[in-house]
């Protein structure tokens, strides 16, 4: 089984120790160092390979968001706060979760998992694959379509919806259908511009053009908000009406 080796980046004593605790629960990570701040944490980036970061964002000397983007080739992130209103912010910047504290240890499996998640789709999906943007061209997915495989530039999809075991990517043109999971869609596309917002619908958040409490409007396309999605919708949208009515 392979590990992932990880820090913990936290100067509160007890909520270490919870994280510590989780840690050792799971088998395929490893934990290497504990930090009390940001600057031990650089320390232990250049003096050993991390995979994962567990991050406070309420630090002493350099805060959490700072410090992530002082990292030049950071590891996956998984932030660790009592606030949420940084989870914007968070994910902006492609952390693979934001857990709000007291976390309990359901929610903290939830999160790690993403990491095998991710990277098992990356390595095996046959069906649907991202290609990073090179000079002369834009990210973009390839999906496997009949016996074709097409090109769709990531900067066109409106949103995806999941039907069973299939998915439809519509752009503002067409709609293309595959067979893949949303779920794996969502891991794959974790550090792109999209956002899943009901179990059968994931958006490009810059398509967003309007949204009430239960519903978001893309390109006339009216995409339901699930109960379950509501904070999450809340805080990446900075939506103060929807925390009103919800």
């Amino acid at each position: 089984m392979e590990k992932y080796n990880c820090i913990i980046v936290e100067d509160e004593p007890l909520a270490a120790e919870v994280l510590t605790d989780y840690i050792s629960q799971v088998p395929f990570l490893n934990l290497t160092q504990t930090c009390a701040d940001a600057m031990f944490a650089i320390e232990a980036l250049k003096s050993r390979k991390t995979d994962v970061i567990f991050l406070d964002i309420h630090l002493p000397k350099l805060k959490g968001v700072d410090f992530i983007k002082t990292i030049e080739n950071p590891p996956q992130i998984i932030i660790t706060s009592a606030f949420d209103e940084y989870a914007l912010e968070g994910y902006e910047l492609n952390v693979v979760d934001y857990l709000l504290k007291p976390i309990e240890f359901s929610r903290f499996l939830m999160a790690v998992n993403k990491l095998r998640h991710q990277k098992e789709i990356i390595n095996s999906s046959d069906n649907v694959s991202v290609m990073a943007a090179e000079a002369t061209d834009k990210p973009h997915l390839f999906l496997n379509v009949g016996k074709k495989k097409i090109k769709v530039y990531l900067d066109e999809v409106l949103f995806i919806e999941s039907l069973k075991e299939y998915i439809k990517v519509v752009t503002k043109e067409k709609s293309f259908l595959t067979k893949f999971s949303l779920t794996e869609t969502e891991h794959l596309l974790a550090k792109e511009n999209f956002i899943r917002v009901h179990r059968s619908f994931m958006v490009a958040k810059n398509k967003i053009e309007a949204f009430t409490a239960t519903d978001l409007e893309i390109a006339g396309n009216q995409i339901p908000i699930g109960r379950s999605y509501k904070d999450l919708v809340r805080n990446l949208l900075g939506a103060n009406m929807l925390a009103e009515k919800i």
